[in-house]
């Protein structure tokens, strides 16, 4: 018989608290256990935060405030039949310190208010009313100085915060493994479990097209093994794109740190241009992401074409699938674009600044 995700929680780690919307009272109780609350002061309410994949995430309506409170489970939230490293949360919360001793990047991101490492909770400032940036992949387009902010963060992230004696307080090994899977193996095994077609009719063959072109599968299987998993020198977000950003009144922020940790820079600006392909942004704004993010030196543009692809193939043949209307057609396309950009990165540069002179790509 499938255990309930409590059942699994109390097989697994008995005894622990278990963050779970439907309990109210029991919440209150462990925040005040935690010195979060106040005697007095009540839980009113408690649903969940945004549609995150690794966590339970919760927005908690209390009588003076709003809270978020996170809780990372030895599985991912999402598709509990993957397991997950139960230790992300610890590395979390050690992004979230490390960027505390820089406030421009700190003001982008909510405050860590407690920890515990106990029950692998995190405890955070609720942005207040706000939605992800999802809405991209729906025909929603983000804004010139939203770019620009974005940008700014992530250098300052790449280049103010660099490893020194900080990379060895954020190795987050097993996350990397976990991602590195998602991202350079999974997608492209021959029988991974995934039914394409029922996503999309057709899709399975197209992707089969590229799990058969075996320079393609080398060089993806490269850059998971010699660059993502090595170590690097800026501290990474590590899964910078529209889903781990918040549209608040006072513009973009940043959330869901993860998979943070000290690597190569050109992969978070690889991501979020492949997310700009993804969801069929504008060319001019694709130019002006390059173009505002001031990278560390060196940096490398044709890796970060070739990571583009890879996360271009993953998002549409893997498991992380993105709420896109279009159909194989426009999937298809985005698979040919994936495959030029791992295996002919400067000519997928050069036809990406050719596109973007004249706004057609």
């Amino acid at each position: 018989m499938k255990l309930t995700p409590r059942a699994r929680w109390q097989e697994t780690c008995p005894n622990l608290f278990f963050l779970d919307a439907g309990e109210p009272s029991e919440l209150e109780g462990y925040l005040l256990s935690l010195k979060i609350l106040s005697p007095g002061q009540k839980v009113r309410s408690a649903a969940r935060a945004g549609d995150g994949n690794m966590n339970c995430t919760l927005r908690v309506e209390t009588t003076d405030s709003s809270l978020i409170v996170k809780q990372a489970r030895p599985w991912v939230e999402k598709y509990p039949q993957f397991a997950a490293p139960w230790e992300r949360a610890f590395s979390e919360a050690e992004f979230y310190r490390i960027v505390d001793a820089h406030p421009p990047l700190a003001s982008l991101m909510p405050r860590l208010i407690a920890f515990d490492p106990v029950a692998h909770v995190i405890v955070l400032e609720d942005l207040g009313i706000a939605s992800d940036y999802t809405g991209m992949y729906r025909g929603q387009q983000i804004s010139s100085r939203e770019i620009e902010v974005l940008a700014e963060f992530l250098s300052r992230l790449h280049r103010d915060e660099r490893r020194n004696s900080n990379g060895s307080r954020l190795p987050n090994r097993e996350m990397r493994a976990l991602n590195h899977a998602h991202l350079f193996e999974i997608p492209l095994a021959v029988d991974n479990g995934l039914d394409l077609d029922a996503i999309t009719d057709g899709l399975a063959a197209q992707s089969r097209i590229l799990k058969g072109d075996q320079g393609y599968v080398r060089e993806v299987a490269r850059l998971g093994r010699e660059v993502y998993l090595a170590d690097g020198d800026s501290l990474l977000h590590g899964d910078f794109y529209p889903g781990s950003l918040l549209r608040t009144a006072g513009g973009p922020r940043v959330i869901d740190p993860e998979f943070g940790f000290y690597g190569p820079a050109e992969f978070d600006v690889g991501v979020f241009l492949a997310h700009l392909l993804l969801s069929s942004q504008p060319a001019h704004l694709r130019d002006l992401w390059r173009r505002a993010y001031l990278a560390p030196a060196p940096f490398d543009d044709r890796l970060m074409i070739q990571l583009a692809g890879v996360e271009i193939m993953r998002r549409i043949i893997g498991y992380a699938q993105l709420p896109v209307g279009y159909g194989l057609d426009r999937k298809s396309e985005l698979l040919r674009i994936s495959r030029q950009m791992v295996l002919e990165p400067q000519q997928s540069l050069l036809r990406l600044v050719e596109a973007q002179q004249s706004g057609n790509l």
